[in-house]
């Protein structure tokens, strides 16, 4: 770092450059260096438009990770990671030679944009669609015609997310294009060209991955005047409580499992081979209290066995809460 020299400081250095004390190379210091400026890798948005961006992506992050864990009855987490800007061809080498990638358009966007989905998570959620537990043990990129329908069917639905996203800079009306399988096929813009892409992480289970989401500069540019801390300070309120309401909507109409246990019981290894027709097991469970019943795996409520309509029911008669039971009248 430089430092304010004083009047005593500058006098004593120029007397010893003049008797030679000192060689006027030791105070020229590092030589400036000359950085080569790549074309390819011009920056077309402002920090600010990057920033606005950044705000619209994580509030579609969001979005996502209600939908997609009200669609597959599992905690799906998508988080932002990184909103950069770089040139295309860097883009289509950076991803994998086979992935699901969802070209689609959103008007008044111009041009196409891409959604790619690694083959992890899309086998995941294909397991989750199909009654599984989100598995994604395929080593092989092979999808049958229902995976592909199933797939596209909730990653179309999705696409009304990123509108909702974009809604407070412009209504845009997004649509699926096509579907590709390898990115040699895919051509939205020239090889040189600068693309914003946002890399999302994405967490089902035990899966981890990233999807990225591609738009070309060229697509921005009928938004880009919008792109503006003042515009999102504007609008930032009816953001929040539209983004609050549709999360809260999502959240209930995700399903959840309830479990009514009959009981329990600890047995040893040679009691539990033992087992065979006939035999009669006691519970822990006497029949003058009422049953536990869990949510999730947790214990919520408690009732009484009984039947409804020839079907087996459960009547509450008290509800959990930290601390005890609350009898509900």
């Amino acid at each position: 770092m430089s430092e304010v020299l004083s009047q005593a400081e500058i006098d004593k250095l120029l007397a010893a450059l003049t008797s030679g004390e000192m060689d006027a190379d030791e105070l020229k210091g590092e030589k400036s260096q000359v950085k080569v400026y790549d074309f390819k890798r011009a920056l077309r948005l402002s920090k600010e438009q990057i920033r606005s961006l950044v705000r619209i992506n994580e509030s579609y992050a969001r979005l996502l990770s209600s939908y997609f864990s009200a669609r597959l009855r599992a905690f799906v987490d998508v988080k932002l990671e990184t909103v950069e800007q770089l040139p295309y061809e860097e883009f289509i080498r950076s991803i994998p030679s086979q992935t699901l990638l969802f070209v689609f358009q959103a008007e008044p966007l111009q041009g196409r944009m891409v959604l790619e989905v690694p083959p992890a998570i899309s086998y995941a959620m294909l397991d989750r669609l199909l009654g599984g537990q989100g598995f994604s043990k395929h080593t092989n990129f092979n999808y049958t015609e229902i995976d592909r329908l199933l797939l596209e069917r909730l990653f179309t639905q999705s696409f009304e997310h990123f509108r909702e996203a974009w809604a407070n800079v412009t209504q845009l009306s997004p649509r699926l294009d096509t579907v590709e399988y390898s990115p040699q096929f895919l051509q939205l813009v020239s090889a040189n060209e600068t693309v914003v892409v946002s890399a999302f992480s994405v967490v089902l289970g035990d899966v981890k991955g990233f999807m990225n989401l591609c738009i070309p500069h060229i697509a921005l540019e009928p938004v880009i005047e919008r792109l503006s801390s003042h515009y999102f300070l504007v609008h930032q309120q009816r953001y929040r409580e539209d983004d609050k309401k549709t999360i809260r909507q999502q959240l209930l109409n995700t399903e959840v499992e309830v479990i009514v246990e009959l009981g329990r019981v600890a047995l040893t290894v040679r009691e539990l081979l033992g087992i065979s027709p006939g035999d009669v097991i006691p519970l822990d469970q006497s029949i003058h209290k009422p049953l536990r019943v869990k949510v999730d795996g947790e214990v919520k409520f408690y009732g009484n066995p009984g039947t409804v309509n020839q079907h087996m029911g459960v009547q509450i008669v008290d509800i959990q809460r930290s601390g005890g039971n609350v009898h509900e009248q």
